[in-house]
């Protein structure tokens, strides 16, 4: 990935690209250092992820714009990787969307995804799920393309019509919103690997899949996916998962023997920990900084 480039035309590029591009989900800036330290072209801001790690809660609808929208581009900024952003239903109507584009756009992400949900929405894995009317998303999506100033923002419809309408219904919902000027599409859950080919028959916009840990959605590999049309593989809240039975192993440990050293066996070490953070480049800083204060607090030669 090309660094000097703005993140909006780096995400257009691994869009335009045959290659599916493999998109972890993370909410917390810490984790996305980690996704950019392996090596990832790209990572999502999810709302699922950031409703746990900022408020500790499921994700029902109660994140706010402002909330999401900060803890987007503190992953943007930390990672130093193209954003695709989980904009949730954009906040409201179409007006909601165009402060919520100003908003996401601000915050230096790439690429902002506003779904057909009635708001308050739900996670896409919940059940209980409602969608609007497709003329309305079809304004949200308009709202969304005015908004933007950099005409590279990437503008994602999401529909989460297969498990409410169906398929079909879902497909077509997608190739108005494509029509209306989505840059992408993304059709939440289908249920079979044939669902997931008649999508990408069907759909002339870059693809997104998401694997869910639902079970589901089938959990195709990127060469599948590829072979099918996507463009782009997101995996929901699989790297937040993965974390919890590392926690859970050190503190039952901890609880049971009392031994900190034993509890910790399987974990990172300090410097691995700092290395994530940065700590070598803010102690550059630190003494680049320190050593100028001092320059400036010396007696001037003597001319003598």
């Amino acid at each position: 990935m090309d660094r000097s480039k703005k993140p909006t035309a780096c995400f257009r590029e691994l869009l335009g690209r045959r290659q599916v591009t493999m998109l972890p989900a993370v909410g917390d800036p810490f984790s996305a250092r980690i996704v950019a330290r392996e090596g990832f072209e790209a990572v999502m801001a999810s709302g699922n992820a950031t409703a746990a790690m900022r408020l500790g809660i499921p994700d029902v609808g109660l994140l706010t714009l402002t909330e999401n929208a900060e803890v987007a581009g503190r992953i943007a900024q930390a990672s130093e990787l193209p954003v695709f952003a989980d904009a949730d239903t954009g906040y409201g109507n179409a007006l909601n969307v165009r402060r919520t584009v100003l908003e996401f756009e601000r915050a230096g992400v790439a690429a902002i995804m506003i779904e057909d949900q009635v708001t308050p929405k739900r996670c896409g894995m919940l059940a209980g799920k409602q969608v609007i009317a497709p003329a309305e998303m079809e304004m949200k999506i308009k709202a969304a393309l005015d908004a933007r100033c950099d005409d590279d923002l990437v503008i994602v419809a999401r529909t989460d019509a297969r498990a409410v309408e169906g398929l079909d219904a879902a497909i077509r919902r997608a190739e108005r919103y494509a029509l209306a000027g989505a840059d992408a599409i993304f059709v939440e859950g289908p249920r079979t690997r044939a669902e997931a080919e008649e999508i990408g028959r069907r759909i002339d916009r870059p693809l997104i899949y998401n694997v869910t840990p639902t079970g589901s959605v089938p959990p195709l590999d990127v060469v599948t996916l590829e072979q099918i049309g996507f463009r782009v593989l997101s995996f929901s809240v699989y790297v937040l998962l993965s974390a919890i039975p590392a926690m859970q192993n050190f503190l039952r440990q901890l609880k049971r023997e009392g031994d900190v050293a034993k509890a910790a066996r399987n974990a990172a070490s300090l410097q691995e920990y700092l290395d994530i953070l940065g700590y070598e480049a803010w102690q550059r800083y630190e003494e680049r900084y320190a050593g100028a204060a001092a320059g400036a607090d010396s007696p001037p030669p003597s001319k003598g």
